[in-house]
């Protein structure tokens, strides 16, 4: 069992940053037909062959006038200016109990865009939403509580402290502790096929899709 994949999402929402071209990341596009695009992302999504998409949920005031008309159908206009066009995807389909919920293009291009749709998988864990961010190079998984999670030995795992205490790990490299700002956890590395946190609170991981090529030789 592996944390990474072990993982049944009933929906996919595509945002505008960078579109992945890793198979950990577009595996997901193919075990539902439940894809949202937010409406940025529509644009370039909707223009590759053989691209699908059940709804494209927005703001839209970057949908193109083209991708509005040929896809009028299935577009869901959200104009609320207090949420980004991800949570407004995240929310709709959460609304409708179409939840795990896998997310990609999250990271890549804007920097501030990178920002804000990684740190809002706390929000969503928050409200009782499961939504993982799947990259090119791992996956970030919102938390709380103790938690085991299983890798290979070797995995590079970063932790993103949101207000969790008491702190602690088994199966890590590096200990851990109360961080108060993000990179003090960051670039820990497991030591065991399974990792265990504890902590009272949300906090957020990121694994990489491969472990580090020198512990190899201890899974």
């Amino acid at each position: 069992m592996n944390t990474i994949n072990d993982f049944s999402p009933q929906a996919v929402v595509i945002d505008a940053g960078q579109f992945p071209t890793s198979p950990q990341a577009l595996r997901w596009l193919s075990v539902t037909d439940k894809i949202v695009c937010c409406d940025g992302a529509a644009n370039a999504y909707l223009s590759r062959p053989g691209a699908r998409a059940w709804r494209i949920v927005g703001d839209c005031d970057s949908l193109s006038p083209l991708i509005l008309s040929r896809y009028a159908d299935i577009v869901r206009r959200r104009p609320d200016q207090e949420t980004n066009d991800q949570t407004k995807a995240v929310t709709y389909l959460a609304h409708r109990g179409l939840t795990p919920i896998a997310i990609i293009g999250a990271t890549g291009l804007r920097e501030d865009h990178t920002f804000g749709n990684i740190s809002l998988l706390i929000d969503y864990h928050l409200q009782g939403i499961e939504a993982r961010a799947y990259t090119d190079h791992g996956v970030f998984i919102p938390a709380s509580g103790t938690r085991t999670f299983h890798c290979p030995t070797g995995t590079q795992v970063s932790i993103f402290n949101f207000g969790a205490t008491g702190l602690h790990a088994d199966g890590l490299r590096y200990p851990l502790r109360d961080f108060t700002t993000w990179w003090q956890g960051t670039l820990n590395e497991t030591t065991a096929p399974t990792f265990t946190i504890h902590a009272h609170g949300p906090y957020l991981l990121f694994l990489t899709y491969h472990p580090n090529p020198r512990d190899n030789k201890n899974d």
